[in-house]
């Protein structure tokens, strides 16, 4: 079995990480949620944050659901859409929601919204559960 143990270097949410995003996750009633900009480091295209950075982002708040309430899981699978551009220095906040639990498998569905409501990106992810 895999040690899942966290040495603070995370890319999304380590704060030992000097590259990293340090996202700062809180646990809410069924998940989590985080507020987060991204400098240019992160850009794909010119002033417009990379897909990979939304993508790893929807990713951590998946696992950060269960994380925060002592369950440790590994991402099985996950699907996104994005809906809109995200810009450079634009804030926004990150939501992941705990829905069905089959067994070892935890579904839960993240989001990113800019400001005034508008969805970047959706995602739906199945962990697995890799306790002892």
């Amino acid at each position: 079995m895999i040690n899942l143990e966290d040495d603070g270097h995370c890319f999304v949410c380590g704060k030992s990480n000097p590259n990293g995003l340090k996202v700062d996750f809180n646990k809410t009633d069924n998940g989590v949620t985080a507020q987060f900009s991204a400098d240019k480091r992160y850009q794909g295209y010119k002033d417009i944050v990379h897909g990979g950075i939304i993508a790893s982002l929807l990713d951590e708040a998946s696992v950060k659901a269960l994380v925060l309430r002592g369950i440790k899981a590994v991402t099985a699978e996950i699907s996104l859409r994005y809906k809109t551009p995200l810009y450079v220095y634009e804030n926004v906040i990150i939501n992941a929601a705990m829905g069905k639990i089959r067994g070892k498998v935890y579904e839960v569905d993240a989001e990113i919204l800019k400001m005034n409501g508008d969805v970047v990106a959706r995602s739906k992810a199945k962990l697995m559960y890799y306790g002892e």
